[in-house]
């Protein structure tokens, strides 16, 4: 049994409203996905903590701070701490592209605003050590498309922007690296932005599930990494690819989701399609996730970056049939705990 106790070990809430809805599945509640959490355990070992979503039904952006005492008294009492906020900066959930008008803008900034706080106050109350704020573009790839460079341009001064509010409480901003949000679609992209805004307190929150997608140069062909007729049975060309993204993003990644994808794209609700999360065990899945967990938590060396504080498993969009059986949580904690063994340390 390994001795390691970091980086932490969270579960992600959003999975519960991720994808789901009226155009889905129903919804599954907070205290539902923290008992899901809280009742995991493989070897006696269990959860740190959670990472959250700033959405209703979960936790409302508009939160009091008796609302917040309310929450870090739940988390606590279950033994748990919070880590990274999503901020919610879409226009469905009162945000706004960060390319787009003058508007959609001051709501996008307005959103990562209200996460600061909150953030804040949850590390006031003493149950949030660590964890940043995530955000993305809040746009698609097609409307990005329509201009790049000019695009490119806007969401990068709006980014910057964000960091100045961010700053101002502590806080660092990762960006989401997915396939589906433009802008951030391909790993060049992601690079440029990361680039182009150039702010102490901004980096990129990086999923092995929808990492692998940059691989494939899905939404980005011209940015594959793999080639053509790549078999996924090629171990050695995987690692290659691996090694040359995470040569790029590596430096930049300040918030990690240890995952599993089958090579796939998924989307349901109003989800856009994106890597596909498929379950810890799920015999499909292309990664060896804590043989390719590696390439993002040590150098080029081989050396432990120790970098992030905190692991996070994402399930989202996992049918709720999976995600309400207590053996989807114990396998994906056992999957972490191997993650923590091999790259891990003690502190």
């Amino acid at each position: 049994m390994t001795t390691n106790n970091y980086p932490k070990l969270h579960n992600a809430m959003w999975p519960g409203l991720v994808g789901k809805g009226p155009d889905s599945e129903p919804l599954i509640d907070l205290d539902t996905m923290l008992e899901l959490t809280v009742n995991a355990e493989v070897d006696g070992q269990k959860f740190d903590g959670v990472d959250f979503f700033l959405c209703e039904p979960h936790v409302d952006i508009d939160s009091t701070a008796d609302d917040i005492k309310a929450l870090a008294d739940k988390i606590s009492s279950k033994g748990l701490v919070a880590g990274t906020l999503v901020a919610p900066i879409w226009g469905p959930a009162g945000g706004g592209s960060a390319m787009g008008n003058a508007e959609d803008v001051k709501r996008f900034l307005t959103q990562v605003r209200k996460s600061c706080e909150i953030g804040q106050q949850l590390c006031e109350l003493g149950v949030r050590p660590y964890g940043v704020i995530r955000i993305d573009s809040a746009t698609g790839t097609q409307e990005w498309a329509l201009d790049p460079v000019g695009n490119q341009k806007k969401i990068a001064a709006t980014f910057r922007e964000a960091c100045a509010i961010a700053a101002g409480y502590g806080e660092q901003l990762a960006a989401e690296g997915e396939v589906c949000w433009g802008g951030m679609h391909g790993w060049q992209n992601m690079v440029q932005l990361l680039e182009m805004v150039d702010q102490p307190n901004m980096g990129f929150q990086a999923d092995m599930a929808h990492t692998l997608l940059y691989l494939l140069g899905v939404n980005a062909p011209e940015q594959r990494i793999l080639p053509q007729d790549f078999e996924w049975s090629d171990t050695e060309t995987l690692q290659q690819g691996l090694r040359k993204l995470t040569a790029a993003l590596r430096p930049w990644t300040i918030d990690f989701h240890v995952a599993q994808n089958d090579g796939t794209v998924h989307g349901s609700g109003t989800h856009d399609k994106t890597g596909r999360h498929c379950p810890a065990a799920d015999p499909n899945g292309k990664l060896d996730v804590a043989r390719d967990a590696g390439h993002w938590l040590r150098d080029e060396s081989g050396v432990l970056t120790k970098k992030i504080p905190h692991l996070c498993w994402d399930g989202c969009m996992f049918s709720n049939e999976v995600m309400l059986q207590q053996q989807t949580w114990n396998d994906i904690l056992s999957a972490m705990l191997n993650v923590r063994a091999a790259h891990g340390w003690s502190a």
